[in-house]
């Protein structure tokens, strides 16, 4: 097969971008390692940056996150059990939050591509990378034992950090970042009345998070030691852990339910620069992943696209590479703002194993001067709300 852009993953990132490059007349096949069922199962983030909202709008991608979507303004954050402050986003900044489980994006995109008759080949396996630095790359995978290949003029690499994408790469050519976390984070998916708004807890028994997917769904999650299992948790143990973390007025509003979902994820903070080798361009977690504190994964996923759609449609309409040369540059600072943002919410929030008496009581008193200092909340605001897609509206307005 050939092909104008090899799109590998079929996940929110790859098929928003293979959406945005038909819109622009941009012919695409999207490889997934995967079944379509088994993407559609992944249970993953869903608080939405108001730029993600934007550009699912600008899209008309939007209807469905319009009507069953939660707004909110920003996060609450407690400690100890006792005293809190809200980051009002809204007021600060003049941007909202809307809470949309990444599964309904998931669901919306794919019905999107099937209304355009996208070319998608599932369960392909044994994916090979070639001649990434040559005028025309060559794919090749198996799909039902059948081994085919694909020529394309240029690969998005949008298959996750575990992905053949950036192990494709040719060693030396890429930095990487790093940073491990000593804990992860035990999540649990109930339907169940979710708090009213996002909530971050500090409290001596480890952090906790109640999120939210819609007014009967709700996301919670509690640090928890790496060397913990699923197993180790039980929903006797779990729920009445999770309640001791919130103060009293919170946890009152916490309703156990039996999960649907419930997982333990390590946190890590990871960066390759650059994000592209040639003709293979990466984008989403196959180029970064930042700890979920943040919430920034499915948005940072949607301005890489965003960027990397905008530049492909500038080299076929002109022929000229400017865009498509500066894509790592331009990606890269709004990943490295998100990065950081997550980083110090990570550190704000959680209690590391190795902290000294010292770490403590700072971590404590920067969260009393956060507290009573309303340009502190304004900062970490902006931070939270995200970068803006530089340059995005007029490149949507014209797909739309």
């Amino acid at each position: 097969m050939k092909t104008q852009v090899a799109v590998i993953g079929a996940g929110p990132a790859g098929m928003l971008l293979s959406e945005m490059l038909a819109r622009a007349g941009i012919e695409t096949v999207v490889l997934e390692r995967q079944s379509r069922d088994h993407v559609l199962g992944r249970i993953r983030a869903g608080v939405l940056e108001q730029s993600t909202v934007e550009v699912l709008t600008r899209l008309g991608l939007a209807d469905r996150l319009q009507a069953e979507g939660h707004v909110h303004d920003g996060m609450k954050i407690v400690w100890s059990g006792r005293s809190s402050f809200f980051i009002d986003c809204a007021t600060h900044v003049g941007k909202r939050f809307t809470a949309y489980g990444q599964t309904r994006i998931q669901e919306d995109l794919f019905l999107a591509a099937d209304r355009r008759d996208a070319q998608i080949e599932f369960e392909a396996e044994d994916l090979t990378l070639d001649g990434l630095d040559s005028a025309e790359p060559l794919i090749s995978y198996r799909v039902g034992g059948q081994v085919r290949q694909l020529r394309c003029d240029f690969i998005a690499g949008c298959d996750g950090f575990h992905g053949v994408s950036r192990r494709s790469v040719p060693a030396g050519v890429l930095r990487e970042y790093e940073k491990i976390y000593p804990f992860g984070w035990l999540g649990v998916l109930a339907p169940t009345p979710p708090l009213s708004e996002i909530v971050y807890a500090n409290h001596p028994r480890g952090f906790a998070l109640a999120s939210m997917r819609n007014p009967q769904l709700a996301r919670f999650y509690v640090q928890v030691p790496l060397s913990d299992s699923v197993d180790d948790w039980p929903d006797e143990r779990f729920w009445p852990e999770l309640i001791a973390r919130f103060p009293p007025e919170l946890a009152a509003d916490i309703r156990p339910a039996p999960p649907v979902e419930k997982s333990i994820a390590p946190l890590r903070s990871f960066v390759t620069e650059p994000m592209q080798f040639g003709r293979l361009f990466l984008a989403g977690d196959a180029a970064h992943i930042v700890p979920p504190t943040g919430a920034k994964g499915l948005n940072l996923a949607v301005s890489d696209v965003t960027y990397l759609g905008r530049a492909l449609a500038s080299f076929y309409r002109t022929g000229h590479r400017t865009e498509l040369d500066g894509y790592s540059t331009i990606a890269l600072r709004r990943v490295w703002h998100s990065v950081r943002t997550s980083w110090y919410l990570t550190n704000l929030l959680h209690r590391f194993p190795e902290a000294t008496d010292f770490d403590q009581r700072a971590q404590e008193y920067e969260l009393e001067f956060l507290k009573a200092t309303p340009s502190a909340q304004r900062a970490l605001a902006e931070q939270y709300a995200g970068l803006p897609i530089e340059g995005s509206l007029a490149f949507l307005d014209a797909l739309a």
